[in-house]
């Protein structure tokens, strides 16, 4: 294994959300030292698109994605994760940023219930889910169900319904 991550594994790349690490690779780039190693990712949900980025001092979150008795675990506990309690709306987007920048899964279902309970209370008053809040629940939802279809070895399409029929199987 070279650096922390082997090729072909499959990472959470900060925001970007899941990786392939298609090649580690040697690289001389101008102002970044001579032969350092780089990890070539390929994000899952972006395809033909590559990131290089370098195996040391980086400094995006890049974890392992998690395994099969995780992701049932998540999914087990889904209830007991609680929202952001976002209360300011200045804040919102700042909160919002920070928390998908974690890179932590519990985190991101906090975004998505959050976002939920929002948007029910903003329809009951007529009103819809603002821009911001529906690009970062779309973001946490991307990046959740993209990890979580690897180890649960489903399409991405098919998680949020695996996910709600699990949650209804246990009651």
């Amino acid at each position: 294994m070279i650096g922390l991550f082997e090729k072909g594994e499959y990472i959470v790349y900060g925001m970007t959300g899941v990786c392939r690490v298609s090649d580690i690779t040697e690289m001389d780039l101008d102002g970044a030292g001579k032969n350092r190693l780089y990890y070539v990712l390929e994000p899952t949900s972006t395809r033909g698109s590559r990131i290089i980025t370098p195996v040391e001092g980086n400094k995006n979150v890049m974890r392992r994605i998690m395994t099969s008795e995780e992701a049932y675990d998540l999914i087990n506990r889904l209830e007991e994760i609680e929202g952001l309690g976002i209360t300011e709306d200045k804040q919102r987007e700042n909160r919002y940023k920070e928390a998908l920048m974690t890179c932590d899964c519990r985190i991101w279902v906090g975004i998505i219930k959050t976002l939920y309970l929002r948007k029910k209370d903003r329809m009951n008053r007529g009103k819809r889910l603002t821009e911001v809040d529906e690009r970062y629940m779309k973001k946490a939802k991307e990046n959740l169900y993209g990890e979580l279809a690897i180890p649960l070895g489903i399409p991405v399409s098919q998680v949020e319904a695996f996910i709600t029929s699990r949650l209804y199987a246990v009651k």
